[in-house]
């Protein structure tokens, strides 16, 4: 994976065995991709299913659902 502020992620596993992740940059990509698995897991389906967005006159936009939150 990688973003536009320079963070990247890659992993790589065999079988079932746990990935080895290598990363880098200022945000911890698959620590945050992790979490999405997590809840979607949890719940059944992503946060983003349902979702209402907000944009802001000044183009800023924001995708929310009950506590759940992202501005793209």
């Amino acid at each position: 994976m990688a973003h536009a502020d320079g963070s990247w992620a890659r992993a790589t596993a065999e079988g079932t065995g746990r990935p080895t992740v290598h990363q880098g940059g200022p945000q911890r990509l698959w620590g945050i991709l992790d979490g999405i698995r997590q809840d979607w897991l949890a719940t059944g389906e992503l946060p983003v299913r349902g979702a209402r967005a907000f944009i802001s006159s000044e183009g800023r936009t924001i995708l929310a659902q009950g506590k759940w939150h992202v501005q793209l």
